[in-house]
């Protein structure tokens, strides 16, 4: 298998995203070409005395920067390490990409590169969570603002396929999240919405609400992409706050600082649970490949992860499921 990555991606490129392909390589067991600045990805790999032969360099002269806007960066900057890496996986150099670039640039040249899956009309980011009965999907969380009822019934489907061979969930339970449980709660948007799923094969419970997001009360969480933006990076402060405050008060005091000593090994398992770094990338579902959208802030453990997570939808043809069941919802 061949993953290609993006390695002037992400806050800290090239330099974590390099360290992640090298222990990426060594650890599953793919090989991988990063594509960008040829000297420097190489000068880092020697610096790093990597001599196995499972990674390979592509040069790209440019790259599309973070504040960048995403259609106009991918049409007039073709030969970005973006556009590049994705034209890789469609002419059959590739079998994944990942980056930890530019959201809407990665989605925006993914889209135009390798089309849509038939019967998806707009693609979604789909980000693992924890939860207190293990794991959930949420879906979308930044890639389609305004979409259609229909748009978020195929987000389901997505997010059902995802759930059932990435996070072997047998019969994956899906929500829709919502100002209310009540099936009349919401705009017509959500009313419309809310019948589409009801009426699909799906295992839909219903709406869902704010405080059910890491309850474990649904395995799929199906939103707009403004919402679950929004409800993504709320969360991801909040536990960032929690850590600061759960440290400031231990630390506070003389018996503070005694029990943590005795504390401690549950202090890391607490920051496993929440560390995004451990579920890797973010999928980008619907697009016709696996493309994988890493945290702009990934570190090398985040890196070595999103290529787990390529590697993993590759081989359990993710996408060959979505079209399965987009089947199903069409018969039916």
């Amino acid at each position: 298998m061949k993953i290609i990555v993006d390695a002037m991606g992400g806050d800290y490129a090239p330099g974590v995203v390099v360290e992640g392909a090298i222990v990426a390589a060594q650890e599953y067991n793919v090989n991988i070409v990063l594509v960008g600045d040829e000297v420097k990805i190489k000068s880092l790999l020697e610096k790093s005395k990597y001599k196995g032969e499972r990674i390979s360099v592509y040069p790209a002269q440019e790259v599309i920067e973070m504040s960048e806007s995403a259609a106009t960066s991918v049409r007039r900057k073709r030969n970005s390490s973006i556009v590049i890496g994705v034209n890789l996986v469609k002419e059959g150099n590739g079998d994944a990409f990942l980056s930890a670039g530019n959201t809407g640039a990665v989605a925006c040249a993914a889209v135009l590169g390798l089309g849509m899956l038939s019967g998806i009309e707009r693609p979604g980011i789909a980000i693992v969570t924890p939860t207190l009965k293990g794991a959930s999907l949420i879906i979308d969380v930044g890639a389609n603002i305004d979409p259609k009822p229909a748009q978020l019934l195929q987000y389901g489907i997505m997010g059902d396929a995802y759930c059932r061979n990435i996070l072997n969930k047998t019969n994956p339970i899906v929500g829709l999240l919502n100002i209310g449980e009540e099936e009349a709660k919401g705009t017509e948007f959500m009313k419309e919405t809310f019948d589409l799923l009801e009426k699909s094969p799906l295992n839909f419970i219903g709406n869902i609400e704010g405080k059910d997001l890491f309850s474990g009360k649904c395995d799929v969480v199906v939103c707009d992409g403004f919402v679950g933006n929004v409800a993504l990076k709320v969360s991801e402060s909040a536990a960032e706050t929690m850590q600061v405050f759960l440290k400031r008060h231990i630390l506070g005091s003389f018996w503070g600082k005694i029990g943590l000593l005795f504390l401690m090994p549950s202090l890391k398992r607490f920051k496993k649970d929440l560390d995004y770094s451990e579920y890797g990338g973010a999928p980008l579902l619907g697009v016709n490949g696996v493309v994988i959208i890493g945290h702009g802030r990934s570190n090398v453990k985040a890196i070595k992860n999103a290529i787990r997570v390529a590697k993993e939808e590759v081989e359990r043809q993710v996408n060959a499921k979505i079209l399965e069941t987009l089947g199903k919802t069409a018969a039916k």
